[in-house]
């Protein structure tokens, strides 16, 4: 490994301008994040208006499985990236080493036994999951197809989550932008062309990842990057994969607890407003998802440089790249909170011509966008607790929002407001984490600030 490569990609962390550095790391992020979220987002349209408004439910019922797997990814990916930039920020290259090659073996180890267990069990998991006799035949085909892409989707992004903590922002916005354009090229000709329908959507995303896999891999195999596959280094050690899994158990939990989630507001949906009402949130939860991919792309690019900063011992940097991050994902949420609030029709009526969904649909923006806008200050915290190795406060501040609060309030409002408090439960939940983080927040820069 050539040090004088990586001392010319890395020093810059320590020495740059804070927002530069945040913008040069965060904006190729941002973009490659969008325009994944973005192909996400047509393909869903393009369910929508091509096969019907039972499939976006059908749709929207696969999403707990999607997060099961995710965090099942996120667990080793963000829990690799945390530690390689703390300790590139060290100096200590081996050890980055060995947690690249560590963290292929048990991606590989995680999406056999989801693949497996997800093929055997689908019809259950899916009705367990809140699909009725309607959505279970279209939730059915889309997983099945998709589920060899997962693991594609859990490679291309871990690596690229790597890459970019190894000093390649641009290079790792071109990993995700070459698989949303080939998605876009293929899910309207195999949806509608082909005929394939939902089960199209699906493999056309199974081929895009497996691109944006092959090419996030090719980096990693050349010898004149800053990190590359060695020798040696996919043998699993202890110290390794528990360093790998204390730190990305965080945002691992975040997505586990998406799918448990999903699953109660499912059967409330189910209980208070039918297939229509769970086909309503999963619009809400498409269009969120774009600012959402926003925040986290500027988590991301924060983590790089939060991460080296703190092994390196420059607090200061430190501090102000997680207040800078904090108001620009606070002002991107508060924009797309007043976009929701002021044109929901519009937003449901690029997804659906069925005049019901739409009219749900618009009912759960206008309640499920109301606190919205605090949302980004809370994931970046949690982020900078992930990327700083406090792992017991960023795995509670991950849960504090979707199930310490959300639960008791999906459990108590629909039974006083119908499906009235199904929608209220998010941004109830949102102010409710907001001031537990800022708590979290305050003490923990207290006792940054004592160890100068």
């Amino acid at each position: 490994m050539n040090e004088d490569s990586i001392k010319g990609n890395l020093n810059i962390l320590a020495t740059g301008a804070v927002g530069r550095l945040l913008w040069q790391y965060s904006v190729p992020t941002v973009v490659g994040l969008l325009v994944m979220s973005l192909y996400n987002v047509v393909d869903r349209i393009f369910i929508g208006r091509g096969v019907g408004a039972e499939a976006i439910s059908g749709l929207a019922i696969t999403f707990p499985v999607m997060n099961l797997t995710t965090a099942l990814g996120v667990l080793v990916g963000a829990g690799a990236t945390a530690r390689i930039s703390i300790f590139l920020g060290q100096k200590d290259y081996s050890r980055a080493s060995l947690v690249l090659g560590n963290a292929l073996v048990l991606l590989l180890i995680n999406a056999t036994i989801y693949i497996t267990l997800f093929g055997i069990f689908i019809d259950p998991i899916l009705k367990a999951f809140g699909a009725s006799e309607v959505t279970l035949p279209y939730a059915r085909d889309f997983i099945l197809w998709m589920l060899p892409g997962l693991l594609m989707t859990n490679l291309a992004f871990g690596f690229n989550n790597i890459m970019r903590a190894s000093g390649y922002p641009r290079r790792a916005m071109l990993t995700m932008i070459l698989g949303a354009l080939i998605n876009l090229a293929l899910a309207p000709l195999f949806i509608f062309t082909f005929g394939m329908g939902i089960k199209g959507a699906a493999i056309a995303s199974d081929i895009a990842m497996t691109c944006s896999m092959i090419f996030v891999m090719a980096h990693f195999i050349r010898r004149d990057v800053t990190l590359h596959f060695s020798r040696g280094t996919y043998r699993l050690k202890w110290e390794i994969v528990i360093g790998i899994i204390s730190i990305g158990a965080a945002p691992a939990l975040v997505n586990a607890a998406s799918c448990f989630i999903n699953v109660i507001i499912n059967k409330s949906l189910l209980n208070y407003g039918g297939d229509t009402a769970i086909g309503a949130a999963g619009i809400f939860v498409t269009y969120t998802s774009l600012i959402v991919m926003v925040i986290i792309g500027i988590c991301q690019g924060m983590q790089a440089i939060v991460g080296y900063n703190y092994g390196a011992g420059h607090l200061d940097r430190l501090k102000r790249t997680f207040w800078l991050a904090t108001g620009v994902t606070t002002g991107i949420c508060a924009v797309g909170s007043i976009v929701g609030l002021c044109f929901p029709a519009l937003i449901a009526k690029a997804f659906t011509s069925d005049k019901y969904l739409v009219d749900v649909t618009i009912d759960c923006l206008k309640h499920t966008l109301l606190a919205f806008s605090v949302v980004g200050f809370q994931i970046v915290s949690t982020n900078f607790f992930q990327s700083i190795g406090s792992v017991g406060k960023s795995i509670f501040l991950s849960l504090t929002r979707q199930v310490i609060f959300l639960i008791p309030l999906l459990l108590v409002l629909p039974g006083k407001l119908g499906l009235t408090g199904v929608w209220l439960s998010f941004p109830g939940s949102d102010l409710l984490a907001t001031l537990v983080t800022a708590a979290m927040i305050y003490y923990e820069f207290r006792r940054i600030n004592s160890r100068k």
